[in-house]
């Protein structure tokens, strides 16, 4: 006869709970959700309204914010009459201007700020720490503040109305440089000193090891780039007056005038002009954010 005492099953998952336990963490998430949705809407607002904007009769631009009604945010009526004053403008000459400028930029700042946070990553050398806080400290000063000198330097030097004076400022980018190096510093150093012993260069270390593993923070670079030349106002106006170096941001301003403001063809070049740099972040946002987020984590 069996003495051994009969155990009680092991207790195993209530069903119920893990039923229960989804549905209390989907109630976050949808609160989550929805702040979210709101807060994109609060952002979206302004943005549909310059559309509108462009679309609609200019006499009908403040006709409909009060009271406020769904033609607020919508036109009575679609024209394109703003769009064509634009482009009668001469518009288009000024997105070509600015599409110039802006891969020009592109390409030279990708470059330089990539091969300067390489050497700051990777390199030592005396004073590395004093250039780095140097490039730190650079954030902090507005480019207003040195915009008239620099300006009387590149018009000593010939540069005026050129696309190389409206490029050469935008090339050199300290937060670019500051995201390259936060990036570059993640990549093991093991692989550097592999290579360095295989008889490679500290350019071939550069160029065959670290930019193709790279790829997300170089267009994260890029991206900050692109944004900054693209909406560049004050710099074009003061070292490019002629008319047919005139960039985007330059010629929306024009429309307002000592004669009265044509609030229609700002608001449609507003909306040309922010086309654009939506669709290219929309494109690339991907590697955007998780570019930022890791070298936000390396000092």
């Amino acid at each position: 006869m069996s003495t051994g005492t009969v155990r009680p099953a092991a207790a195993g998952p209530d069903p119920s709970a893990g039923e229960r336990r989804p549905a209390t963490r989907r109630r976050p998430r949808v609160g989550t959700a929805a702040l979210g949705s709101f807060l994109a809407l609060l952002f979206l607002l302004p943005l549909w309204w310059t559309v509108a904007g462009a679309l609609r009769p200019q006499d009908e631009t403040f006709a409909t914010l009060f009271p406020v009604s769904p033609w607020t945010m919508l036109p009575r009526e679609v024209t394109l009459a703003n769009v064509g004053r634009l482009f009668d403008a001469g518009f288009a000459r000024a997105m070509l201007n600015s599409a110039v400028v802006t891969l020009g930029t592109l390409a030279g700042g990708l470059a330089v700020c990539a091969a300067a946070a390489f050497a700051l990553a990777v390199l030592r050398f005396p004073g590395r720490g004093a250039v780095l806080a140097v490039m730190v400290v650079s954030f902090l000063i507005p480019f207003d503040a040195i915009a008239i000198p620099l300006m009387s330097i590149f018009r000593e030097a010939g540069l005026s109305n050129s696309y190389l004076a409206l490029i050469l400022p935008g090339i050199g980018n300290g937060f670019a440089v500051f995201l390259l190096r936060g990036f570059f510093l993640g990549i093991p150093p093991e692989l550097a000193e592999a290579a360095r012993v295989d008889g490679l260069g500290w350019w071939g270390v550069f160029w065959r090891i670290y930019l193709p593993l790279s790829r997300p923070a170089l267009i994260g670079a890029g991206l900050i780039l692109f944004v900054f030349q693209w909406q560049a106002y004050l710099w074009p106006l003061l070292i490019a007056p002629d008319p047919d170096m005139k960039v985007a941001p330059v010629a929306i301003a024009q429309f307002a005038g000592q004669q009265g403001v044509d609030f229609g063809a700002i608001f449609a070049g507003a909306t040309l002009t922010a086309l654009v740099p939506l669709l290219v972040l929309l494109f690339f946002q991907r590697y955007f954010t998780p570019s930022v987020s890791a070298s936000g984590l390396k000092g």
